[in-house]
């Protein structure tokens, strides 16, 4: 049957109009992007954590863009934490909004459990991690890919401490090296029992350590050893948001510090000028301690003392600040002895880790001491060649000090998503600073 011109263009009209309608989705079905340009839109996240594994989060959470400089990030993550009583750690996640979520700030904690492996750890992190991302991924095209469960809680009845809060811990170590000519033997071992609550903190402990050295020089064998013991407890009462007080305890015998047997009774007060409930964030505590110390020594001591009593006080100043520019710890502790106001100490130690400008960093770290009179169990006579070579007795000094400064500049692409562990993992990156 033949069609007119006007008919068969009539036909291909309604062809074309119906296999757009086929392609086109139904009215009120959404459009779904394709997932390479969602992850595009997804929210830029700066993790800012020294002890996490950051490829595993990486992998783990695939939804936001990770970007290297913190300038560029939504959300800056600042991971920080504090040993709990159980010997676990508390992890506080701190969200700060930048740039287009200025206006959203959120906190969660995740707590550890002293036997939990480095994988729980690193699971548990990755959970909150994804609770806390969520008011910032719902404002993201990305969200329509997010879907949220559900875990419902198996029945269990109220949970009974039968320690009472009481955490026991048993150590021991030995640590064996040597050559021809030289030989070196270290065993120790302690023991502690803490009880940590939220009116109060109890800590005891007791350590022994025994080493052994040997060298061989020409046809002359050198052999030291060295013993000691510490017994301590602390007992703290918290009075609020920014007092405490408690007492310090310790009995203790040393072959290096020439101390027979010496007992130490301190009690102190402490302020915090912040909340201590801001601990993980930031401190600024002013500690004072007044302590006897009744010391019987091994030998005469270089002021001619066998045995004394020391009244001895002590004052120290501690700021930690952990913010997005950075770290800063700063620490001032000085100390004099009542019966000689001319024997004192002073103590200072620094650690600034500051990020500059994008991928420019820089740190500071340093101490310096002073010493005058302070040495009061230093030997009345000299030490021998073998105590000086080996370590084996405490040295006469007026001060010493040390000091490191470092930093760090990267540039380039300012995001980190990808994870490549080919021959080794890329690890975490950033500044790491080392002390011993």
């Amino acid at each position: 049957m033949r069609r007119s011109p006007g008919a068969a263009s009539a036909l291909l009209l309604s062809l074309i109009i119906g296999l757009g309608l086929a392609s086109a989705p139904a009215a009120g079905q959404a459009v779904t992007p394709d997932i390479d340009e969602l992850k595009k839109t997804a929210v830029k996240v700066f993790l800012d954590c020294d002890s996490c594994d950051l490829d595993y989060i990486k992998t783990e959470i695939t939804f936001v863009n990770y970007v290297r400089d913190r300038l560029e990030a939504q959300v800056h993550v600042l991971i920080t934490t504090q040993a709990t009583g159980s010997g676990g750690r508390e992890y506080t996640l701190t969200f700060i909004g930048q740039n287009e979520c200025r206006d959203l700030t959120d906190i969660q904690k995740y707590f550890s459990a002293q036997s939990d492996t480095e994988d729980d750890v690193r699971r548990g992190l990755v959970r909150t991690l994804k609770l806390g991302l969520m008011s910032y991924v719902g404002r993201t095209p990305i969200a329509c890919r997010i879907a949220v469960d559900y875990t419902k809680p198996g029945a269990s009845g109220p949970v009974r401490d039968r320690w009472n809060s009481w955490v026991f811990g048993l150590t021991g170590s030995g640590y064996f090296s040597g050559e021809s000519t030289y030989m070196s033997r270290m065993v120790d071992s302690s023991f502690s029992a803490n009880r940590v609550t939220l009116g109060s903190k109890v800590r005891l402990g007791l350590s022994v350590d025994n080493s052994k050295q040997r060298y061989e020089i020409e046809d002359a064998t050198i052999t030291g050893t060295s013993r000691s013991w510490n017994a301590s407890g602390l007992y703290v009462k918290s009075l609020g948001e920014h007092w405490s007080a408690g007492a310090f305890l310790e009995v203790e015998s040393s072959l290096y510090s020439n101390i027979r047997f010496g007992v130490s009774v301190a009690p102190a007060v402490e302020y915090n000028f912040f909340p201590y409930s801001q601990s993980t964030r930031r401190q600024l505590r002013a500690l004072y301690t007044l302590s006897l110390n009744p010391v019987k020594y091994r030998e005469e001591t270089v002021f001619g003392k066998l045995r004394e009593t020391l009244l001895k006080e002590e004052l120290s100043l501690t700021l930690d600040l952990r913010e997005k520019f950075g770290t800063v710890s700063l620490s001032v502790e000085g100390s004099n002895y009542f019966n000689d106001m001319s024997k004192y100490r002073v103590d200072t130690f620094s650690i600034v880790n500051l990020r500059l400008y994008k991928g420019l960093s820089v740190y500071v770290i340093g101490g310096y001491s002073w010493y005058h009179n302070s040495q009061v169990s230093l030997l009345g006579r000299e030490p021998t060649y073998e105590e000086q070579l080996l370590r084996l007795r405490e040295l006469p000094m007026d001060s010493n000090y040390f000091v490191a400064i470092g930093f760090q500049f990267q540039f380039g692409s300012i995001f980190t998503n990808v994870i490549n562990p080919r021959f080794g993992s890329s690890g975490g990156g950033g500044l790491n600073i080392s002390i011993h």
